[in-house]
């Protein structure tokens, strides 16, 4: 049973669609979630893991923010490793791969504890009068009304599956498609598109002969993603590796034709920086083979999947081409792999709120937006959820900007730049990437949790206490040091500001005897070793951040000046057609969104302020 009228009403039932409802719930307003199947909610469709590169700091960011990946993940992880430690710490980020059935009854176990009422049927229809969301029709007929409405429909918008020739109407293997929300959403006068996505084949365990592969494991002193974990001692499964080859890449080549992608029966774009198998093959004709990850799916899963073998070509041509990797010679395929078509909505029609810039009240998250990822739906998602209850409260929005988080990177560069392709977030988006580390998320964002009360008590508690740790430990460096004080293999010929020594590359924190280390708190060990490291490299790379903080605050004047409304861009002497074009298209909130506009050049920046400070 539900009410007629919910505060907020999510569509969805996908990593957007749960943080959504969850943070609406915990920020104390009616949240109903309407999804087609009730055991799908959390369906983990594609890879069986988080994070990733930049994405793990995106999972990071989600758990300061109030969201429940990192935790849940944390609980259901099979390994965990950081990646890119052989690079600077910038780029640096955390991955675990993931038993998806316990993540999705995690998941599921939080939402049926929570205040969250879920309804199991499919929504058709919007209703917008006077501009403002009133309701949503269900396939049954009724009618909810509500104040704010989330659409997080991933993949099942008009879902079409393509294996080869085959086509089936599906949002993903074996699950109805939604129709009817894209053409309610167009008569409103929204304006949509076509994209494409894929997953690898799904092989039988039994059938890999495991000799022929290279194990690869997760590191010895696993990190955690959530801030909240404390005693962290998660198993350690065995992935493995093995590599395609020219008998692998002939038989593709062989069959490129009865690939949709080639044969021109798939319209939408693919991610580029996540081909199929396919693309591979005739992007890299110089490439003798390609790295394939062989990844359980769940703990002591006879179900593995194929990790980098993104394909649509037919099952029998799919089935040959991995049969000519040794590993893989008696293979049995579980699933082949598939590509998917379905409808987004470009998100120049969004405001960094999230929240539709036509209609009030109708916030749009996930691959709506033209993402890809589990991360980067999971945050547009909770980011939708905070910003719905406070337009409900009548309380200012959450606004994430580019040097604060990959959160504000992504909803900027969704809001301002052309979707042409499947948006996925990588640490190269991010001109501050430096400043944007996994390990420093508490403090990046502290205080909009703070401001906007997201975490509980116990949580922020944390949080406060690891800042306070790090403030702590800092004072203390900034004393001199001796020669006992500091591990023998680092020679001081006289008393030296503790600073000074750290700044030498080949001296560690952990080479310095700290009084704060062995000081008691409440902080799990990972994390105040994490918060040691952190330290590290503000302290390391202090110059570059110093230069990075100086151009920021030459920015924020333009971030500062807004764009009324509806501002006439036609009304401004010396534009170029297409910086009038895209300007009048994304009607960016303020000098700064307008200023990274693509088409937008530093002439048409010029004319504007000119003329808006006329």
């Amino acid at each position: 049973m539900y009410k007629e009228k919910y505060d907020i009403v999510v569509v969805g039932g996908g990593h957007a669609g749960i943080e959504a409802a969850l943070i609406s719930s915990f920020l104390d307003v009616s949240v109903a979630l309407v999804t087609m199947d009730k055991n799908a909610i959390a369906r983990m469709s594609c890879n069986p893991a988080i994070g990733g590169l930049a994405k793990g700091q995106i999972v990071r960011e989600i758990d300061v923010l109030g969201g429940v990946m990192a935790e849940t993940a944390d609980v259901s992880g099979l390994q965990f490793k950081i990646l890119n430690k052989s690079k600077g710490r910038a780029v640096w980020s955390p991955r675990a791969q993931i038993d998806k059935r316990v993540y999705e009854r995690n998941v599921l176990k939080k939402i049926e504890n929570s205040t969250v009422s879920i309804i199991q049927s499919e929504a058709i229809s919007i209703d917008i009068r006077n501009y403002k969301v009133k309701n949503v029709l269900l396939r049954s007929g009724e009618k909810i009304n509500c104040s704010c409405l989330i659409i997080t429909a991933g993949t099942f918008l008009s879902g079409l599956i393509h294996i080869g020739e085959r086509k089936i109407l599906a949002g993903r293997m074996g699950e109805e498609r939604s129709e009817g929300i894209t053409e309610s959403l167009k008569s409103f006068g929204f304006f949509s598109g076509r994209l494409k996505t894929g997953t690898p084949p799904r092989i039988d365990k039994n059938s890999i002969d495991w000799s022929k592969t290279s194990i690869s494991l997760g590191d010895k002193h696993p990190t955690p993603f959530s801030y909240s974990t404390k005693n962290f001692t998660p198993p350690n499964e065995a992935c493995h590796t093995v590599y395609t080859n020219q008998r692998t890449h002939d038989t593709i080549r062989k069959n490129l034709h009865l690939s949709p992608m080639f044969s021109g029966d798939i319209n939408g774009t693919g991610p580029r920086y996540c081909p199929s198998i396919e693309d591979k093959i005739d992007r890299f004709k110089e490439r003798e083979s390609h790295l394939l990850h062989l990844e359980p799916e769940w703990k002591n899963s006879d179900q593995i999947y194929l990790n980098g073998f993104s394909t649509s070509l037919p099952e029998k041509a799919q089935l040959k081409a991995i049969k000519k990797i040794p590993a893989l010679r008696n293979a049995n395929l579980l699933r082949p792999g598939y590509a998917i078509e379905y409808d987004f909505f470009p998100p120049s029609q969004v405001k960094s709120t999230l929240e539709t810039k036509s209609v009030s009240g109708l916030f749009f998250a996930g691959q709506m937006n033209g993402t890809s990822g589990y991360e980067e739906a999971a945050a547009q998602g909770l980011v939708c959820g905070i910003n719905a209850v406070k337009k409900i409260k009548n309380e200012p929005p959450l606004i994430l900007t580019r040097n604060s988080s990959y959160i504000g990177v992504m909803i900027d560069d969704l809001i301002t730049k052309d979707t042409l392709e499947p948006y996925r977030m990588f640490t190269s988006r991010a001109e501050y990437r430096l400043m944007l580390r996994y390990s420093n998320t508490f403090e990046r964002l502290l205080g909009d949790t703070v401001k906007h009360k997201l975490l509980p008590k116990n949580k922020l508690t944390t949080l406060e206490n690891a800042l306070t740790f790090k403030n702590e430990t800092k004072a203390e460096l900034s004393r001199s040091i001796t020669q006992e004080e500091i591990t023998p293999k680092i020679k001081l010929l006289q008393k030296t500001p503790a600073l000074k020594v750290l700044k030498r590359p080949e001296v560690s924190i952990f080479d310095i005897h700290l009084r704060t280390t062995n000081k008691k708190t409440d902080l799990a060990n990972w994390l105040k070793e994490d918060v040691l490291y952190d330290l590290e490299s503000d302290i390391k790379y202090e110059g570059y951040i110093n230069r990075h903080q100086k151009e920021i605050n030459r920015l924020i004047k333009q971030e500062n000046q807004k764009i009324p409304i509806n501002f006439m861009f036609t009304s401004v002497p010396g534009l170029s057609k297409e910086a009038l074009e895209k300007l009048s298209l994304v009607k960016p909130e303020n000098l700064g969104q307008a200023s990274r506009v693509s088409g937008v050049t530093p002439a048409d920046m010029s004319s504007l302020l000119i003329f808006l400070s006329k």
